[in-house]
């Protein structure tokens, strides 16, 4: 397969990593606190890593970018843990609508950071995208009459998550994907022990079997689409992420009874069309632009 090709694939594989493992996050996080499941998320992550471990031994572990890993690390720590909390509380569905943002995120700090040129069709896309956060916001104005905090924790996590992005993209160009999320799990385990530990309760053996689910499908999904992102063009790639919104509908049905209201849907497919034009506009921009240092894509 062509690299795109290639790219969807993986990036196809993580949408259904990561909806399978929030929608245990969510049951389980009914009786353990969403801190201490995510503790385990990173704890139990470093089992789906150890046959890369068992084959390469420490070679994963080399890197001349320490720095850039441990501080990607602290973000990825601050954006689980407001995403973990979110899945406590909020429906599935939403969630994953809200956590579309993302993009719209990267793509200004990508502005602020990188000094990239934002021109007016791009600020109507997001701006476009921002409006469709406030339309997914509507079923918490309608049930309490301001939002819920779960949902302003997606929000949150969404912007953390957004500027681990950029780093992960920066760590593309010169390590490899093992390595890359070896120094996520070996990093954000002992980051996330100490909030984990305030609010510890020990898990029954159930429990340990879906935290130990979590943290290999958690692992799995970040190892799936930072390939893909290695692999394939961002604006090609990127798109295949709405799938997660089909896949958190069925399972939240499924698994909790929740029906998505035409709102969540409506301002889902609001921020995904905004994403997408951000994402292809940067990548017609790139074709015609004076070949440079590659600039970080939104969503990258």
């Amino acid at each position: 397969m062509s690299g795109n090709l290639r790219g969807i694939a993986w990036m196809a594989l993580s949408t259904v990593a990561f909806v399978t493992m929030h929608a245990a996050v969510r049951d389980v996080s009914q009786d353990l606190s969403p801190f201490e499941v995510a503790f385990f998320r990173q704890f139990f992550g470093i089992v789906a890593l150890a046959p890369w471990f068992i084959r390469y031994g420490l070679a994963p572990l080399r890197t001349s970018r320490i720095g850039l890993h441990t501080a990607r690390a602290f973000i990825n720590v601050i954006a689980m843990f407001a995403f973990y909390y979110a899945l406590s509380t909020v429906p599935l569905a939403q969630v994953s609508a809200l956590a579309f943002s993302v993009p719209i995120f990267t793509a200004l700090l990508a502005m602020v950071f990188l000094g990239e040129r934002v021109r007016l069709r791009r600020w109507v896309a997001i701006l476009f995208g921002f409006s469709g956060v406030f339309v997914a916001f509507v079923p918490d104005f309608l049930d309490g009459g301001t939002p819920q905090l779960g949902s302003l924790m997606v929000v949150l996590s969404s912007f953390t998550w957004a500027t681990a992005l950029i780093m992960i993209k920066m760590l593309a160009r010169t390590d490899s994907t093992i390595t890359i999320t070896a120094y996520m799990v070996l990093l954000m385990t002992p980051m996330s022990l100490l909030p984990a530990l305030a609010v510890w309760e020990w898990p029954t053996m159930e429990q340990y079997g879906w935290l130990l689910f979590i943290g290999i499908m958690g692992t799995i999904g970040q190892l799936t689409v930072v390939q893909a992102l290695k692999e394939g063009e961002t604006h090609v790639v990127m798109p295949i992420d709405f799938t997660k919104l089909i896949w958190a509908a069925g399972l939240g049905f499924l698994w909790f009874g929740e029906i998505p209201t035409a709102f969540t849907w409506a301002g889902g497919f609001m921020i995904f069309v905004s994403t997408t034009y951000i994402a292809w506009r940067e990548h017609q921009l790139r074709k015609t632009a004076v070949p440079v240092p590659a600039p970080l894509t939104p969503g990258g």
